[in-house]
């Protein structure tokens, strides 16, 4: 347990590095929180011109904030974007001006319902400015004349995103992807990154069957980007992984493919079966994070999502209230594990051939059995070979015998392995 611990508490802290951080689809704080992030994994970085075409979308002018407050007659800044991120409308064009409070009211936005947090609010494709704040804020603001200020530029540029690649023993690929676009959030989606970067790394340090790609992208336009450009890779891709909202306290919950039947569909559901964790698994719908680009009748990839609460589920999604405090270590290191889990199960799930098909070969003259004594699952594991020894028909997979047989999956991948060294299964 004493790793998973330190896990999460290396996770928290990568999440408590990145928080501050002033994030969108675009811009300077997507390549901070690059850069801070490939200090655990090495990352390939992507710069993508503005006005490039991606599928249906163009790749959106680059927006930067260097400051932005609204002031009140003696210069006290009642709004202040050095406080927080969110307290300024993402994608807002540049204002310098003095306006009264009933001119401003328009493009000051908050959460009536939860007077005390500041929503998360952005105007990404239609030319825009805000600020939001909290409405404790707004009721105390006394009539009179503010000074409006965001020093922001909208102008050509780049989209960024990044992979990271875990070499496997097979050019088949498994995608795991996470957004870089948000900011001061710290469930969504820096949860969702930390985890998918401590998942890298874990996967460094064996020899995967498959090639792990993690992509650190925008939301929407930059999965669409990482499509358009990967045209040629998408046939690689086998499985697929969406992390988003990592880290709250609520039990976990995956999102089906598409497809609904992909490989890490039952993969998924076994895992979180077996473990006898408290989760929900749903049915796909095409809104939510990144699996809707992957999953886009186009490409049809067996993407699926793996979360706590969903998107949307929480009170707390989308404002101030997912900060810090909402997030902990216990909570990213669970949800490690599960896919620490899932990727074992995904990397040794294959389908085998009986060599030996007509009647029950002899496993005791081939030291089959031998090999089994002392051991104190030795019925299970015996019952493990006779099952792989049936249904070895290049049909089934070891997971789905597994499911048919009611046996633990690692006892079914041993004894498929010892039947292999045997000589009597192929993959």
């Amino acid at each position: 347990m004493a790793p998973m611990t330190e896990a999460g508490e290396d996770m928290y802290g990568l999440v408590e590095r990145l928080y501050p951080l002033c994030r969108s689809i675009t811009g300077d704080g997507v390549r901070a929180t690059l850069e801070i992030v490939g200090e655990y994994v090495p990352l390939q970085v992507h710069e993508v011109p503005t006005g490039t075409q991606v599928l249906d979308w163009t790749v959106p002018q680059e927006w930067n904030i260097r400051d932005a407050y609204i002031a009140d007659a003696a210069g006290n800044r009642v709004v202040d974007f050095a406080a927080s991120s969110l307290h300024v409308l993402g994608y807002s064009v540049p204002v310098a001006a003095t306006m009264t409070l009933d001119e401003l009211r328009p493009h000051l936005h908050t959460l009536p319902e939860h007077p005390d947090w500041v929503p998360y609010r952005t105007s990404y494709y239609k030319p825009d400015w805000g600020f939001c704040l909290a409405q404790q804020t707004l009721d105390a603001l006394p009539d009179g004349d503010y000074e409006v200020r965001i020093d922001s530029t909208l102008a050509d540029g780049h989209l960024t995103y990044a992979e990271h690649v875990v070499p496997g023993r097979v050019t088949d690929e498994v995608i795991v992807s996470c957004h870089t676009c948000h900011p001061s959030l710290a469930n969504d989606n820096l949860a969702g990154i930390a985890v998918a970067t401590h998942l890298a790394r874990a996967l460094a340090e064996q020899q995967p069957y498959y090639t792990y790609r993690f992509i650190f992208a925008p939301g929407t336009v930059g999965a669409i980007t990482w499509l358009a450009r990967n045209a040629e890779r998408v046939a690689r891709v086998k499985h697929g992984l969406v992390l988003a909202c990592a880290g709250d306290p609520g039990s976990l919950t995956y999102k089906r493919s598409r497809r609904g039947n992909a490989e890490i569909d039952q993969v998924m559901r076994h895992v979180l079966g077996v473990s006898e964790r408290p989760h929900r698994i749903t049915g796909f719908t095409p809104y939510g994070y990144d699996e809707r680009q992957y999953c886009s009748p186009g490409f049809d990839l067996g993407v699926g999502s793996l979360s706590r609460t969903p998107y949307a589920g929480y009170p707390e999604y989308h404002n101030s209230a997912d900060n810090l405090d909402f997030v902990s270590p216990a909570a990213m290191a669970d949800t490690l594990a599960v896919c620490r889990e899932a990727v074992a199960v995904l990397d040794r799930n294959r389908r085998y051939v009986n060599l030996s098909p007509y009647g029950e070969p002899q496993l005791g003259r081939r030291g089959l059995y031998d090999a089994l004594g002392g051991r104190s699952d030795t019925k299970q594991a015996q019952m493990a070979m006779l099952w792989v020894l049936s249904l070895a028909d290049g049909e089934h997979s070891l997971l789905d015998i597994a499911e048919r047989a009611d046996l633990p999956f690692d006892a079914v991948a041993t004894a498929a392995d010892a039947l292999e060294g045997a000589g009597l299964i192929k993959a």
